[in-house]
């Protein structure tokens, strides 16, 4: 409030901010006082030659000529030089308030401003103001009445009874003003007190009395020395006396004073007195300390908060943000002076997202928080994943305030549960994959070598042509259980170093001629440099046709068909990022197309075998379960890359090889061998391959005996070990399986002779840890030439 009600106080008040001008006028004029208001620094210097306002407030930063430089213009005006000038500035550096007392302001406030400490600030140096002019104005009249008493002294005696009665009323406007007002003769060195002396520092004015000495006495030691250099600094330069320092009451306690003093000079020019005033400023002290303290750990809090590499962000219940930390900088790529009141749903959500906020509103009015998982967007447009938790804080009343919110990034995490679930859905359907392809080349097999046999006993051209379409089919039958071993990891390839530009180069030619010339082909491979790998030529061969066919489908009415390849480097980021992907070395192979593209609730979806999304009768949904199967047992892995209505693109990554080597091809005999009476002991499970097998035996020069399960071979291979010459063993079978019942044969005969079978190609892996306890390896179906071939390299090896 306006503690001055017996004089007009205008503020005259200076900022470049109307908003500022009018919230400061306001609540000025609530308390009485008279303002004036100013834009810039030329308003302010004429506005305050012409009104001179009681008090200025300017601000520093001002267009034109700033703060500092008005300060300066006002002080060097003889009409303004003494109205008291308080800085309200956003410039919290020391440097600028040193600079803005030296140049003459009383105080120096920075922003944001608390009314309550301003409006206290005001009135102090108002009194201040008031009360120096009030002493000027008594000391001019004070100077008058010692002229006129030194040329009428007994005159002025006559008016002795009036002058006490003056000075009885300025005692009491002393008193009442509740500060300590003192009058220092220095060629005396005795000092008058006046004033609430008594209340302040508990001290009668009789105890205090005893000089300048008695004064020094009750300052605290500590403050004692800048007492003496600020009394050294007035004497030599006459300017005012300002400080704040402590003071002992009588009971041992210390308060802090502001004093406030000014020099007189006698008639010959010298320092003759200093009188002032002295106000007790602890409780605005304390208040300030108080304040600073609260700031302090604010920003203790503040710093503690952007340790944490979580995004923690504070939002009033409109989604205005209030808070935003450093580590929600890093996470979403705002700035906190980008993001600062700005709505938060507008910068972190996508439209589509937007509706899970309502739930979270409704239960935070429910219960007061709030957890789960969010999808959002960083300043860059990337989607990302966040583990989101909500509370609620209420203010003193207990009403709802703001939102604390604290966000993880899971999304790295997310997508490495996504991968590890589809791996598992694969690895399941792998196995049943693993169990139809067994089960249907332990079919295929017998069948197979059945036509070979009927071949041999129907002469007829009628027969034979059967025979083949028989022969076709049960061929296509095979490749389609090839297919599916692949998809479960399992097939043995013809692995050698291949130039990825040799293989790209013969897709090119065949797409080329066989694709409509609606589709525009673009080939980029490197001509130098560029890595070999390791693999089946067929097998990548046919994975680079299946995505090269599927990229043709997603353009029915033409587009462009990218196929590139680069050398491409793993590091331990993308690894953790890629189940599948390994530190080190690739040549990743692309196949990208500019068609429809692949939505995303399916992309997880798009390798399990038999799932398309093509018409009934255009696509066995094998063909990209078939590409992973491939790509997997070549030690790689395939990535997608896809937008709805813009294209796909697959990316192959296939590990290197620095090895270079030459194709060799094996040469044999037009005529199948025949055997010479040797005894084949043949063990499978299966009675169809068991027969068929022992009669092609026959005849071909060779004996059989068979056996359903290992117990049984071994049974009889103990019996007719002298006999027997080889065995046939199927990998896959019941009570005792071919692994069990092989290594139970070789400690009975270490150097016996075996050729393994199996309807699962996955079981190539199982015969390699068998090392050299067989001798070889068939995969069902097989034909009678195979079988043949096979066992008289097995005979004839020592």
């Amino acid at each position: 409030m306006n503690f001055n009600k017996d004089e007009n106080n205008t503020i005259l008040i200076v900022d470049n901010i109307r908003s500022n001008l009018i919230n400061l006028g306001d609540f000025f004029k609530n308390f009485g006082f008279e303002v004036l208001v100013a834009e810039d620094g030329e308003s302010a210097v004429k506005i305050a030659e012409y009104a001179l306002p009681d008090l200025i407030l300017l601000d520093v930063i001002l267009p034109g000529i700033d703060g500092f430089e008005t300060c300066q213009i006002l002080k060097n005006n003889l009409a303004t030089q003494d109205i008291p000038l308080i800085f309200i500035s956003t410039l919290t550096d020391k440097i600028s308030t040193i600079k803005g007392l030296n140049i003459g302001a009383v105080d120096y406030i920075t922003k944001p401003l608390e009314n309550q400490e301003l409006l206290a600030r005001v009135n102090i140096h108002l009194r201040q103001h008031n009360l120096t002019k009030k002493l000027t104005k008594q000391n001019e009249r004070l100077e008058i009445e010692i002229f006129y008493r030194q040329q009428i002294e007994e005159k002025l005696l006559s008016h002795s009874a009036a002058l006490g009665e003056s000075n009885n009323r300025y005692q009491e406007l002393i008193q009442a003003s509740g500060q300590i007002f003192y009058d220092w003769n220095l060629h005396t060195n005795d000092i008058k007190y006046g004033g609430n002396v008594e209340r302040i520092l508990g001290y009668s004015i009789a105890e205090i009395l005893g000089g300048f000495n008695r004064w020094l006495e009750l300052v605290h030691p500590e403050d004692r020395n800048l007492f003496n250099e600020e009394i050294e600094r007035v004497l030599s330069t006459k300017d005012p006396f300002h400080l704040e320092f402590r003071l002992c009451r009588k009971d041992g306690t210390y308060i802090t004073v502001e004093n406030n003093g000014y020099i007189f000079l006698d008639f010959t020019g010298k320092v003759a007195s200093m009188a002032g005033f002295v106000i007790d400023i602890s409780e605005q002290q304390a208040a300030l300390w108080k304040r600073k303290q609260a700031e302090q750990k604010i920003r203790e809090q503040a710093a503690l908060l952007n340790i944490t590499t979580d995004a923690i962000l504070v939002q009033d219940l409109s989604s205005q943000v209030q808070f935003w930390n450093k580590g929600a900088e890093h996470l979403y790529g705002w700035m906190a002076e980008e993001v600062l009141g700005k709505n938060s749903n507008q910068l972190l959500y996508r439209k589509q997202n937007c509706c899970q906020l309502k739930n979270i509103q409704k239960t935070l009015a429910e219960s007061g928080s709030w957890q789960g998982e969010l999808h959002q967007v960083t300043k860059q447009g990337q989607e990302m994943i966040v583990a989101s938790r909500w509370t609620l804080v209420n203010d003193e009343e207990g009403q709802a305030k703001s939102i604390l919110i604290v966000n993880s990034d899971i999304t790295e995490k997310k997508q490495l549960e996504a991968q590890f679930l589809r791996a598992q859905r694969m690895e399941s359907l792998g196995t049943l994959a693993s169990g139809i392809a067994h089960d249907l080349n332990n079919a295929l097999t017998p069948i197979m070598m059945t036509m070979q046999l009927l071949g041999a006993k129907l002469p007829d051209e009628k027969s034979h042509q059967w025979l083949a379409i028989m022969e076709t089919n049960v061929k296509r039958a095979a490749d389609l259980v090839k297919q599916v071993m692949w998809f479960s990891r399992g097939y043995v390839g013809n692995f050698k170093t291949l130039q990825v530009r040799d293989l790209i180069s013969e897709i090119e030619n065949i797409i080329k001629q066989t694709f409509s010339r609606a589709i525009e082909i673009r080939i980029d491979v490197p001509t130098q440099n560029l890595w070999n790998i390791f693999g089946d030529n067929t097998q990548l061969h046919q994975v680079l046709m299946n995505l090269c066919i599927n990229a043709r489908d997603a353009m029915p009415t033409g587009g462009i068909l990218k196929i590139s390849a680069k050398n491409f480097w793993v590091d331990s980021h993308y690894a953790r990022m890629n189940i599948d992907a390994k530190v080190g070395s690739y040549i990743m192979i692309s196949v990208a197309d500019t068609g429809t593209g692949i939505p995303r609730e399916i992309v997880d979806r798009i390798f399990e075998p038999f799932f398309t999304t093509k018409e009934v009768g255009k696509g066995t949904g094998l063909g990209l379960s078939t590409v992973l199967g491939i790509i997997k047992s070549h030690g790689g892995f395939v990535n997608v890359v896809t937008e709805v209505s813009k294209g796909a693109e697959f990316q192959v990554c296939l590990p290197v090889t620095q090895t270079i080597e030459t194709d060799s091809k094996l040469c044999g005999d037009s005529e199948l061998p025949s055997g010479h009476g040797e005894l084949i002991l043949v063990v499978d499970d299966e009675d169809s391959i068991r027969e068929i097998t022992k009669t092609w035996l026959e005849q071909n020069g060779y004996k059989a005996i068979v056996a359903n399960d290992g117990i049984d071979a071994i049974a009889l291979y103990t019996k007719h070990q002298q006999e027997i010459s080889a065995l046939l063993i199927d990998m896959m079978m019941p009570d005792m399986d071919g692994q069990t019942t092989i290594n139970v044969l070789k400690k009975i005969n270490p150097d016996i002779k075996i050729i393994g079978i199996s309807g699962l190609a996955s079981n190539h892996e199982m015969i390699k840890t068998l090392g050299n306890n067989v001798k070889t390896f068939l995969s069902k179906p097989y034909t009678s030439c195979d079988l043949l071939r096979n066992l008289q390299m097995v005979l004839n090896t020592k």
